[in-house]
């Protein structure tokens, strides 16, 4: 039997170029060397303020961008979270081992609170509680390794220890996972920022870009994009910008270092900017013609949804059961 895998990605804000080199394109990649588990997790998104009239809409265009990144609905389950009840029944009883120390050390939930000034009263208590969500999406399915940008590190780890503490308390019951990083292009920063990950919550219209955005619109971004005060590309030592830059081409041509080195040594920004935008553009091109193709074909899309679905279902509930005779609630 292959080992499982499991990962997923908020319906909020654009998939950009990091979530694809980071994530999608990997999880396509490997997706048949396992037995693999996508979803789009909607009840993370609520944590957030959010459109629910939009919100539905966001998850089917998701969907369609696994599909179109590469995903084989055939092979790979590839479902909403909400659809399967599991995911928070799994997530409260977590909740109660888990301690508030470790929650409380979280950097996003602190980062989360500094951008509100300080005010706690201004998150909700699910944003402080996602860490334990997160863990309860990967163990409800015994997941034994999560393909992960390595951003998730410190998300991982709470899982592991949370699935360690449970086994400890109350005997085996969770397979502890691990995280399976891609070797390039894992961590894409902002091009208005290389110090920042590509982020889709940034409000800058040039810190990154969509799978959805057209030729005109990667070259105007990438043409703004942030490079140093060198003439030229210094192959030993780019500045971040430079760098970054560097990481999208070669994580979308798949190039060598020898062959990065040999061909961009010494180029000059203007044109370094100009063949990115025609790599990006020419390899997000058949991924947009896909994607308007499955949302052209809504049946055939909830189809894969639905049945997915039902797919992993009987892996949470079987899951969950044992979480519940371990920890001793009742049921028939």
């Amino acid at each position: 039997m292959k080992p499982r895998i499991f990962s997923g990605m908020q319906p909020t804000g654009e998939l950009h170029i990091g979530n694809y080199l980071g994530a999608l394109r990997n999880w396509a990649k490997i997706q048949y060397d396992y037995d693999p588990i996508f979803c789009i997790v909607d009840q993370h998104a609520i944590t957030a303020p959010h459109d629910p009239q939009l919100l539905p809409e966001r998850c089917e265009q998701v969907a369609a961008l696994y599909l179109a990144a590469g995903l084989d609905p055939d092979h790979s389950a590839v479902f909403v979270q909400s659809q399967v009840s599991e995911h928070v029944e799994l997530a409260w009883i977590f909740t109660c081992t888990v301690p508030f120390g470790w929650l409380s050390r979280m950097t996003q939930f602190k980062a989360k609170t500094l951008q509100a000034g300080g005010n706690q009263d201004s998150i909700g208590t699910g944003l402080f509680l996602y860490p334990v969500l997160m863990a309860a999406d990967i163990l409800l399915y015994q997941a034994r390794f999560v393909p992960v940008g390595d951003d998730q590190s410190q998300h991982m780890e709470l899982t592991r220890n949370i699935a360690q503490r449970f086994n400890n308390h109350y005997g085996d019951t969770f397979v502890v996972p691990e995280a399976k990083m891609p070797v390039v292009g894992a961590r894409i920063m902002g091009l208005d920022d290389p110090t920042k990950k590509m982020s889709k919550s940034a409000a800058s219209p040039t810190h990154s870009i969509s799978l959805l955005d057209p030729p005109g619109r990667v070259r105007k971004v990438l043409g703004r994009a942030v490079t140093d005060s060198q003439a030229g590309v210094n192959w030993e030592a780019p500045g971040n910008g430079v760098a970054n830059l560097l990481t999208i081409f070669q994580a979308f041509s798949e190039w060598t270092d020898e062959r990065m080195e040999a061909h961009f040594a010494g180029m000059r920004y203007g044109d370094l900017k100009k063949q990115v935008a025609e790599m990006v553009s020419s390899k997000l091109e058949p991924i947009q013609l896909r994607y308007a193709e499955l949302m052209d074909c809504r049946d055939y899309l909830r189809g894969v949804l639905r049945s997915s679905a039902e797919r992993v279902k009987p892996v949470a509930e079987e899951t969950v059961r044992a979480a519940k005779q371990r920890t001793g609630l009742y049921f028939l």
